[in-house]
């Protein structure tokens, strides 16, 4: 049995929790400051929630699920425990804070960390998990971790150098990409369409057009192209989109991200 703790029951980490809960063969347990919002986590997903010190010396993966800033705070509460154990890995999921930096809150110890930047749809099996890892953490760990986060979907290795770029799209995109549904369940009631049937068709054009970038391996430009019919409403459409700057738009907002997880980490 892998036992997993998460340290903080946010959004994020909750999700997290949660698709850790449904993996074969693994235990979890939850910790937060608010014992209220801990314990009603703990009970969602069939977790445990226990004091800090238990969950620090007996789980095999510590995913500190906290703020960065909260970060150097916890790290200087659980180092004395760190130091009486062995054969843990810790788990970051702070935004912008690098492996290096990291380290350097543990007062000295040399002990394995895995940085990851998760996204909220993790919660329902279709997230997209970035991770990296410094030197101390082992294969095994990595399999292991894989193991813990199999329910919440797509994983991949990264550079380290370029997982907060990646962040930007895969850890900021869905707020985007839940604005663009709205914005378009938002054109649908205008047409006349019920409010409850704009959003599920808004949602479901949205995943079936991710399958098809994802499933035919063809450009976006090519799949929008195939859509857009010599003198019809498709291209009328991708013309407003286009005077609207939208293409141009989504791109800032990803710099935009990408320039805030930087400054989070300094």
């Amino acid at each position: 049995m892998i036992k997993v703790g998460f340290i903080g029951a946010g959004n994020m980490g909750s999700a997290l929790a949660k698709a850790a809960a449904l993996s074969t063969g693994v235990s979890v347990a939850v910790y937060d400051k608010c014992e209220e919002k801990a314990k009603s986590v703990a009970n969602e997903i069939g977790a445990k929630n226990i004091p800090l010190e238990n969950l620090v010396s007996e789980c095999d993966f510590i995913f500190l699920a906290v703020k960065p800033n909260v970060v150097p705070l916890v790290a200087k509460e659980i180092t004395p425990m760190l130091k009486k154990r062995a054969d843990y890995t810790l788990v970051s999921m702070a935004a912008g804070v690098s492996l290096e930096k990291l380290s350097s809150y543990f007062d000295g110890i040399s002990l394995p960390i895995i940085r990851i930047m998760p996204n909220t749809p993790c919660a329902v099996g279709h997230g997209m998990t970035l991770f990296c890892k410094n030197a101390p953490v082992s294969d095994e760990a990595i399999e292991k971790f894989k193991t813990v986060m199999a329910k919440s979907g797509t994983l991949d290795a990264i550079d380290e150098a370029l997982i907060d770029a990646a962040s930007a799209v895969s850890g900021c995109g869905p707020a985007f990409v839940y604005m663009f549904i709205e914005a378009l369940a938002d054109g649908g009631v205008e047409c006349g369409l019920p409010r409850d049937k704009a959003l599920l068709y808004a949602a479901e054009t949205l995943v079936g057009a991710a399958e098809m970038v994802k499933n035919t391996g063809s450009h976006p430009e090519a799949l929008k192209d195939a859509v857009c019919s010599p003198g019809g409403s498709t291209i009328e459409g991708v013309h407003a989109l286009e005077e609207g700057s939208f293409r141009a738009t989504a791109s800032n907002a990803v710099l935009a991200a990408y320039k805030k997880t930087k400054a989070l980490g300094k």
